[in-house]
């Protein structure tokens, strides 16, 4: 079957390959086709960050840089995009990148293996900073997706704030529109036999999705891209749903956000902050930045897998799912669209097109709670999201979403109904706990055993009961998230 061209620019030139494979990835593409060995092959799976790599798109009229995982993503991913890698940004003379010489002048690698990755992140923090301004938080939050074995965070974060001190060394915005512009002539068509179609209109999305049922439908490629690389699998065609305009919009209305199947769960999580500031935390701890700028909300949910940590969260907003084909469209609960582990109500030629999410209300209090052996960039054990409206000391309303206890994300049913229409009190409080630990039956497995994810969910309760009452938050989220701990 053939495939398109893939061109995207680097080091101000066009790159254009022909004959790239339909589910090769970034990362191979950089180290067998091109020969570019600096960016590492770690762990395969977007949990490491050796593999990181900058990607630029034009977003408002600006350059728009985000460090990604080269291991998951599809090298035609990035066709029409701007790229950089860690041979990409030492001077014509060698002279090093800030970035680079920071690490350097901080000790900041040892093995040196992890190095490339490190410093690709923190490229991408220095330049959507300006070269300056950077705290230690938001250097920790940018490095949330690179792990080093070796030498330590500390002088790593050392280096993130000494690289601004050094001269500024900025990438050319106008040199890189105009690059990225050029690539955009002349607008790519999918209505070909193209083995992977990227189209850029919902319209065309539906067209190609009626015509190509069978085709492996991407919206970030962060799990898909697990099996090319862990189960070897191979795709005759793919259906990348992230360059469609209108998937890419947030959309604000007076009761909800509609968020598009395609906007990157980095930008998404924004949004649902923006709109309740108490989800921070989550929002951190939700993978690693460089997963999060390239995964989608949408592929999120659509996967709908048991631990995927955005569905309790949304299940207990309320949220609903926008589903269309060419047939037309219909609107259902979030919770509804599974039918099992990893299966779904969609049709053959069905996609998920929005998630709609209602907005905060004066009488609601929302919580959510990760538990994992890491604090960042890992999977949940359990996840619990809360969401009671009280009135005159009573529960009106209750939602309470569940990931790792099911083979699907669930309602806590049985518990919202023990709480509604109920004095909100520590006996409701204890009284519930009993039946919500009792309303799975959770396995037990590499994360945590079947015991401590059923105590857990009492616990949390308890714990989302102290919040509701003034408690103060101490734990180890927030500490992390006020930079008080490196």
């Amino acid at each position: 079957m053939n495939t398109k061209p893939l061109r995207f620019l680097r080091r101000g030139q066009v790159v254009a390959l022909d004959g790239v494979e339909t589910d090769r990835t970034l990362l191979d593409l950089l180290r067998e086709d091109l020969h570019c060995t600096g960016t590492k092959e770690g762990c395969g799976e977007g949990d490491c960050g050796a593999c990181t790599v900058v990607v630029g798109e034009e977003v408002k009229g600006q350059v728009q840089l985000r460090a990604i995982n080269s291991c998951i993503r599809l090298a035609h991913s990035i066709d029409g995009m701007a790229l950089w890698t860690v041979e990409d940004l030492a001077g014509s003379q060698g002279d090093l990148h800030p970035t680079q010489q920071a690490m350097l002048q901080c000790h900041g690698s040892q093995c040196g293996f992890c190095t490339p990755g490190f410093v690709m992140s923190l490229f991408a923090l220095y330049e959507q900073h300006g070269g300056q301004g950077i705290t230690r938080q938001a250097a920790q939050g940018a490095l949330s997706g690179n792990l080093c074995r070796c030498t330590g965070y500390r002088p790593i974060l050392d280096a993130a704030q000494a690289m601004q001190e050094l001269p500024k060394v900025r990438v050319d915005q106008a040199a890189v529109l105009k690059g990225l512009r050029q690539l955009a002539k002349p607008p790519r068509s999918d209505t070909g036999e193209a083995s992977y179609l990227s189209p850029a209109s919902l319209q065309e999305l539906l067209a190609l999705r009626a015509q190509y049922p069978q085709a492996q439908l991407v919206a970030g490629c962060t799990d898909v891209g697990l099996w090319v690389t862990k189960m070897h699998k191979s795709f005759a065609r793919v259906l990348d749903t992230t360059q469609v305009t209108e998937l890419r919009r947030i959309e604000q209305y007076k009761h909800h956000l509609a968020i598009g199947a395609a906007v990157a769960l980095t930008d998404a999580f924004a949004a649902l902050v923006a709109d309740r500031p108490q989800l921070a935390s989550f929002a951190h701890r939700f993978a690693g930045l460089p997963v999060r700028n390239s995964g989608t909300l949408g592929g999120n949910v659509a996967n709908g897998s048991p631990i995927g940590d955005s569905m309790p969260l949304l299940i207990a907003l309320g949220a609903n799912v926008v589903l269309m084909s060419q047939r037309g469209s219909r609107e259902l609960r979030l919770e509804d669209l599974y039918t099992g582990y990893r299966q779904n109500v969609m049709a053959q030629d069905e996609v998920l097109a929005w998630i709609k999410v209602p907005k905060a209300v004066p009488a609601e209090f929302a919580r959510v709670y990760k538990i994992s052996k890491r604090f960042e960039d890992d999977i949940s054990a359990v996840c619990l999201a809360l969401n009671v409206h009280l009135h005159k000391g009573l529960v009106t309303h209750a939602s309470i979403g569940v990931g790792g206890v099911a083979a699907t994300p669930v309602r806590a049913r049985r518990t919202e109904a023990a709480l509604i229409g109920q004095p909100w009190g520590q006996a409701l409080v204890q009284s519930t706990m009993a039946i919500l630990r009792t309303e799975f039956s959770p396995i037990s497995d590499m994360r945590a055993s079947s015991a401590y994810r059923t105590e857990v969910l009492g616990n949390l309760l308890q714990r989302f009961w102290l919040e509701s009452q003034g408690a103060s938050d101490t734990s180890l989220e927030t500490l992390v998230l006020q930079g008080e701990s490196a």
